[in-house]
């Protein structure tokens, strides 16, 4: 330690400026970039009954009921509903169990699962 009054170097004072900066400003090259989002897209098709959906949604994607039956008359009555919009990744793996979730049991004629797709996120 330095006695009281000594010169202290130019050196020390720009390391102690800069182990301040540090500690208060956070380095932007640091912080993980955000992955830009993807939505879950289900589309409609006449092979499917609103119970189907709702038990796969419940199953899948751990929607309550109501959710369930309220995206289902979405999908019926638009077309297509979004359910879920999250990471690349984690939409391309919701996309393929939709696929692989299996045909509807009260459909005679129903021949597999629903469609789905993922797509950016405005």
């Amino acid at each position: 330690m330095a006695p009281e009054g000594a010169a202290v170097p130019a050196e020390v004072i720009e390391d102690e400026e800069s182990a301040q900066k540090s500690r208060t400003a956070p380095d932007r090259r640091q912080q993980p970039k955000r992955q830009p989002p993807y939505h879950v897209v289900l589309w409609n098709d006449e092979a499917h009954t609103h119970l189907y959906v709702v038990l796969m949604l419940q199953r899948l994607f751990g929607y309550p009921p109501e959710k369930g039956y309220q995206l289902a008359v979405e999908v019926d009555t638009r077309g297509k509903a979004v359910v879920l919009t999250t990471t690349r990744e984690h939409a391309e793996l919701k996309r393929d169990q939709i696929h692989a979730f299996g045909k509807d049991d009260l459909v005679d004629d129903c021949s597999g699962s629903m469609r789905a797709s993922i797509e950016p996120a405005p």
